[in-house]
């Protein structure tokens, strides 16, 4: 069977990715045409301008994460609280594996275009992560006063800084010792009772 041939721009996005790897959250045009072997014309012409590159590799950096940890089809524990742990695991996983998610938090973070992509991914995860509350809450799992839209909103803060301060520590914490620690946030906030919260079983996460 044939490869499938990658199109100019999903090019131009992998090698701006590992650009920026390179050059520590930096990048010139020039650099990254060379790496796609293509003319630098051509990434003006897909992406406008380097802001614009610099936002696809981003947008592409959380596509992937949503597909990865948020895709329901990939979860596989046949109960509410262990496909949430699960979902914590694959999560920093992705983090932790990936060599673009130390600047996506990082040095990056800062800039406009980053963060107006990072705003839209919140944006799909709070509407989503309410939509799951409020499946939990008629299935009994959470109680059903806690507010589905600020309860996700303190999660998703909660996590994203734990995730933060590991990976921009100089000795990460293992993995599978974050997902744990992050797992009894989450199943404080969400006021899981004891056997819902050992529904989410040991450690889904591998070793750091």
């Amino acid at each position: 069977m044939a490869i499938p041939k990658i199109g100019t721009p999903e090019r131009l996005v992998r090698a701006a990715q590992e650009e920026l790897v390179h050059s520590h959250g930096l990048l010139e045009m020039q650099a990254v045409a060379k790496r796609a072997k293509v003319s630098v014309g051509l990434a003006y012409h897909h992406f406008g301008s380097k802001a614009g590159l610099i936002a696809a590799v981003v947008e592409a950096f959380y596509n992937r994460l949503e597909e990865v940890a948020f895709n329901p089809s990939n979860l596989v524990s046949p109960d509410w609280a262990g496909r949430e742990k699960e979902r914590i695991a694959a999560y920093i996983s992705f983090h932790y594996d990936h060599p673009f998610a130390p600047l996506v938090v990082g040095p990056l973070s800062r800039a406009p275009e980053v963060l107006d992509v990072e705003q839209a991914f919140t944006k799909r995860q709070l509407v989503a992560g309410a939509y799951n509350i409020r499946a939990a809450q008629r299935q009994g799992v959470i109680p059903a006063a806690l507010d589905p839209h600020l309860t996700i909103a303190l999660m998703i803060g909660g996590i994203r800084q734990a995730l933060i301060g590991a990976l921009t520590s100089s000795h990460r914490p293992d993995r599978a010792e974050l997902t744990d620690k992050i797992w009894v946030f989450v199943a404080g906030a969400l006021r899981l009772a004891e056997p819902a919260i050992q529904q989410g079983g040991m450690s889904l996460g591998r070793s750091a």
